[in-house]
């Protein structure tokens, strides 16, 4: 999920790059050869990473600068914007709450959100909420069309947008990649709780698993409040690096706003496919899978807000990632409890690169 808008703080250039650094061990391993040659060859400011192995240890890795202006070292599990990861926690919210009874997957939009759903080929009587979260509603990715300039948005201002477009395909008939579907996700989770979605999050998940370093930012605080690298933005390959680490998150609510950690991540997930979050019956459902296509990867199935991505090494491991501007995070967990999340401080602007970054989280829970 990539912001049509950057906040252009400072402009920077690759050559302030200073060499990596390693927090794993003085003696490189192959997570940390692959982070370095993030930086060194594909020229991303910073990449850090946090590892469950097979041994039950965790390790945390870091390779190049935090602050292109400073030279300033990278901050070990530093907080990052997690964009998309955003839409799992969201799909946990609803499928607890079709455990106690309070939603049902495969009522219409409508039953909710009565008459809100309406546009030129769409019809929140025939959208049903695991459409939503499983992105087979068919509507229009509000993100594509926003504006060139930074600006606080309310969730009813996001789905505005998307609803002035014709609907892509109808109703269960196509998997289709649109934030558009979480907005509404996050919108019935304050109808039927009758609370801000910020708060359900944070009682429902957050203090529950103590993801001490998780929190979900409020509209227009721009801040990452925790030790973090920089994030940068660049218009196209070999344009100028600008600092866009400050900006409002607003326009990712539901579908991609948060903050965390690589380790917090990890315990996210690890916790959720341990079923520590969701009761048997709605993690199975969470876990159903159907094809999915771009952003993800050949060979990926799309749950109901969760991923899983085939494995060099046989098996496959469950996760999200996300793409925000600043920073790019991919990973998951396997099903016999290993873990692994990576951040990048760049949304990388071509395939190769972003294959390399993918390929990171394939090395740490292969070895």
């Amino acid at each position: 999920m990539s912001a049509a808008a950057a906040v252009a703080v400072g402009v920077m250039t690759m050559s302030v790059l200073a060499p990596p650094a390693a927090s794993a061990s003085a003696r490189p391993d192959a997570v940390q050869q692959s982070l370095d040659a993030l930086v060194s060859n594909d020229g991303l400011p910073a990449a850090l990473a946090s590892v469950k192995g097979r041994d039950g240890r965790t390790r945390t890795y870091t390779a190049g600068v935090g602050d292109l202006a400073t030279g300033s070292k990278v901050p070990n599990d530093g907080q990052v914007r997690i964009g998309s990861n955003t839409k799992t926690f969201t799909a946990v919210v609803v499928l607890q709450l079709v455990g106690e009874g309070k939603v049902d997957l495969d009522a219409p939009v409508d039953t909710y959100l009565p008459g809100l759903v309406r546009g030129k080929g769409i019809d929140g009587s025939r959208i049903k909420v695991r459409h939503l979260l499983q992105h087979t509603s068919g509507l229009p990715n509000y993100v594509k069309y926003l504006g060139e300039d930074v600006q606080r948005y309310e969730p009813r201002d996001l789905l505005d947008i998307a609803l002035r477009h014709e609907a892509v395909t109808a109703p269960g008939e196509k998997w289709e990649y649109s934030n558009t579907n979480y907005v509404l996700a996050g919108l019935i989770i304050e109808k039927v709780t009758r609370r801000p979605l910020a708060e359900v999050m944070d009682q429902r998940i957050i203090k529950r698993l103590g993801l001490r370093h998780t929190y979900f930012p409020a509209p227009g605080d721009v801040t990452i409040r925790e030790p973090h690298p920089k994030g940068y933005y660049q218009d196209a390959a070999g344009a100028p690096l600008r600092d866009a680490t400050e900006l409002d998150p607003s326009w990712g609510w539901a579908a991609g706003q948060m903050i965390s950690t690589n380790s917090d991540l990890n315990r996210f997930f690890t916790a959720l496919l341990a079923g520590r979050l969701l009761g048997p019956a709605q993690l199975a459902q969470m876990r159903a899978t159907v094809p999915a296509g771009l952003p993800f990867r050949s060979g990926a199935g799309y749950g109901l807000g969760l991923v899983s991505t085939p494995l060099s090494c046989g098996g496959v491991y469950w996760g999200h990632g996300g793409s925000t501007t600043g920073y790019e995070t991919r990973g998951g967990v396997t099903d016999d409890g290993r873990a692994v999340n990576v951040a990048v401080t760049i949304q990388p602007n071509d395939k190769e690169t972003m294959q390399r970054v993918e390929k990171v989280v394939d090395t740490a829970l292969c070895r």
